[in-house]
This record gives structure tokens, C-alpha cells and sequence, in this order.
């Protein structure tokens, strides 16, 4: 069901910070600055030959950002997002098998202009799983 790695997410307290060290300690091409003002953060993508690192600032302090760099200060991988082929049937196979569909389980418009749901990370070994329509 799941296909590529789409990106790995990485909260950061100061995106433009992090931004430098990705271009240039890394040499990494880095995107400008997207606010998420539904999702309630601000991101860049690091591109990478095969995949992304999403850097995460929050956006707010009601940000889920904000809240896990509370627990996390020093911020962290914050999430993994495969992409699906169809994200409705994705949700109902994985609903259907148990697993928690976050928010109201209806896909919401990410980052990259496609639908995205997330996963309960209790139901993947720790991790905040992000599906992403391909």
C-alpha cells in the first residue's frame, strides 16, 4: 500500500537557523520558507537526490510544533510521510485494521498541495506517520 518515502519531518525552533546549516555546512538545496497556517507550521524542504527532509518552526504557539519542542527542546524527527496512491482507500484499509486516523480523518491540503492524513504514532511503533496522495 505505502510507496515512496515522500520526506522525513524535522522540528527545529529556528527555521532560518536550520536552513543555514542544510545549505551551508551540508551544501543541501534548500526551498524558500512555506507557512502552513492550517497546519500550523512554517517549512522549507532540504531537496535530496531521492527524497526530503521537511524542517518544521512552529507557526503559533497552539502549533503541534510548539508543543512537541516543549517536550523536545532540542527538536527532532517529528514525523515519517510515504505516499499512497489513493489516500481515501489507504484510510478505510487502515481504519478498517485498526489503525487512528488523527484529526477529523478526512485529508487535509499539505505542503505540497496534495492530501495528506496522519496516523496515531501508538499504532506505529512510536512514529507519527504522514500519508501523502502521490
Amino acid at each position: 500500500m505505502i510507496g515512496r518515502l515522500n520526506h522525513v519531518a524535522i522540528a527545529v525552533k529556528d527555521l532560518a537557523a536550520a536552513t543555514a546549516l542544510y545549505r551551508d555546512t551540508l551544501g543541501a538545496h534548500v526551498s524558500q520558507q512555506l507557512p502552513q497556517p492550517d497546519h500550523g507550521v512554517t517549512v522549507v524542504f532540504v531537496e535530496l537526490p531521492n527524497s526530503k527532509i521537511e524542517l518544521l518552526e512552529p507557526l503559533g504557539a497552539d502549533s503541534p510544533i510548539a508543543k512537541f519542542l516543549e517536550r523536545n527542546p532540542d527538536g527532532g524527527v517529528h514525523h515519517i510521510c510515504y505516499e499512497v496512491e489513493d489516500i481515501l482507500a489507504a484510510r478505510d484499509r487502515l481504519k478498517a485494521q485498526g489503525a487512528r486516523v488523527l484529526g477529523s480523518g478526512e485529508p487535509r491540503i499539505g505542503a505540497h498541495g496534495k492530501p495528506v492524513l496522519f496516523l496515531h504514532p501508538k499504532d506505529f511503533n512510536g512514529t507519527l506517520v504522514e500519508l501523502e496522495q502521490a
